[in-house]
């Protein structure tokens, strides 16, 4: 179940919560099924729209609240031009021992956010922007964008070692289509004060003319990846846990003889910490930091932004957004190595049943953070950051030599609606740190905020 029928469960709640007292949960078995039209928001991609079934099996109950396998199915679309399908299965159960996680995962952008690499040395010119959506001069957001078109498959398997301690090992596979915008697209149906000219580049045209993005690189290609992993798991419960630890660690190679276009070998680490404060799940601090690596001098451009997942779920994208960085412009830290932390206080100030379900509302203060620990290289002539570009028909990256690249903090609170500790929607808002202090020299330089309406728990 997901995001759109939230308005009517909050409105039937609402009636129930004034007189209702918390009680023993309700043990769920068998199949529970959750069709549902998907009604959400990401400042990133826009409002989504599309249909998506939950299914969830919790066989005998006595594993409850965690299940023993979920089917997922999603088709959505953005208002921003995005698509995307999702299938995902998570079985406990058929492998004895083995937990077998599988995912294909499809997605069309077609003004995708590109904010070039290696964070503050790529400057982000936020009053140029939103003086060019207020018709002021031509929109200069298109500059920030390009095309991508991505399918990613995976299969993961995980099992014992101890009683807390698991291996992970995984497939994944996938293809990347990348390319400048099309500008008869963005230009439909603007003024021609509006529009984009054809003789201005992108971000992504000028990476590629410097060799930043290099030609093997710059269209994507085929990944074939083996990934190998360790898991040290205590937590309480999987969907919303209020205590233990959560902690991965990975390698991930795409040698060439395994049919990778551009190889590449990749390296993570992510470590979870849930802290219960007050007794019963009502209030509890939890933190997670992660570590993404390249080993080597290079990979290509376009996995640099994912962030490495095994077993349930699929690679997230973008340290910046609702998935690592909240509050932050998507993909606005790349780099070939990045550190993120996010920090949270959870609230869950109530609990009841209603329609035969255990229900409960949420409240949390984060705060997020990433930089960019090891660089890509962003060498380009001199003349163009001096003169601006300007005798090259280059929008200008800036009006002076790139910033130094430093932490992006971002701080926020959200609401979240809480069903059989699985089924969990959120409203979140974040705001970088850097977006309150008008002096810094990082004022907007990771956009101005963002509100998201989504699923789950952060981490």
């Amino acid at each position: 179940m997901k995001k759109s029928a939230v308005i009517v469960l909050f409105l039937a709640a609402a009636l129930n919560i004034a007189g209702a007292q918390e009680k023993k949960q309700i043990v769920k078995t068998g199949l529970n099924f959750g069709p549902l039209p998907v009604v959400a928001y990401d400042a990133d991609k826009g409002l989504q729209l599309g249909a998506l079934l939950n299914i969830y099996n919790f066989g005998d109950g006595s594993n409850y609240p965690n299940y023993n396998s979920k089917w997922y199915f999603e088709a959505s679309f953005f208002t921003k031009g995005s698509q995307l399908y999702q299938l995902m299965y998570d079985n406990k159960e058929l492998i004895p021992g083995v937990r077998w996680s599988s995912a294909i995962v499809a997605q069309v952008e077609k003004a995708m956010d590109f904010y070039g690499f290696n964070g503050y040395e790529t400057n982000y010119q936020y009053d140029k922007v939103e003086a060019g959506k207020n018709g002021d001069s031509f929109i200069y957001t298109p500059f920030y964008r390009m095309s991508r078109t991505s399918v990613l498959a995976k299969t993961d398997f995980t099992g014992h070692i101890t009683d807390h301690l698991f291996w992970e090992a995984g497939y994944h596979a996938s293809y990347f289509k990348t390319g400048a915008i099309d500008r008869a697209n963005i230009n439909k149906g603007k003024s021609e004060q509006q529009m984009f000219p054809d003789n201005q580049m992108t971000l992504f045209e000028v990476y590629k003319l410097y060799d930043i993005i290099s030609e093997d690189e710059a269209d994507g290609g085929f990944s074939s990846e083996v990934r190998l992993g360790l898991v040290y798991d205590t937590r309480d419960k999987e969907g919303a846990p209020t205590r233990g630890i959560w902690a991965e660690a990975h390698l991930s190679a795409a040698p060439k003889w395994l049919g990778t276009k551009n190889p590449y070998y990749r390296y993570s680490a992510t470590w979870r910490h849930y802290v219960p404060i007050v007794k019963h799940d009502k209030l509890t601090f939890a933190y997670r930091l992660n570590y993404e690596g390249t080993i080597g001098s290079n990979a290509p451009f376009y996995v640099l932004p994912y962030i490495t997942v095994m077993g349930e779920n699929s690679d997230r994208d973008g340290m910046g957004g609702y998935r690592t960085v909240r509050g932050m412009l998507r993909d606005r830290v790349v780099g070939l190595d990045m550190f993120s932390y996010n920090a949270e206080l959870r609230w869950r100030f109530v609990g009841f049943r209603l329609f035969n379900q255990n229900m409960a509302f949420g409240l949390n203060l984060f705060s997020d953070g990433a930089v960019v620990t090891r660089k890509r290289d962003l060498s380009m002539p001199d003349w163009y950051f001096k003169n601006g570009g300007e005798s090259r028909n280059f929008l200008p990256i800036g009006d002076s030599i790139r910033s130094k690249e430093s932490l992006h903090v971002t701080v926020g609170a959200g609401l979240r609606f809480i069903m059989n500790e699985n089924f969990i929607v959120a409203f979140e808002y974040g705001k970088p740190v850097s977006s309150f202090n008008k002096n810094s020299t990082h004022y907007m330089q990771d956009g101005p905020g963002a509100f998201y309406i989504n699923i789950g728990y952060l981490f």
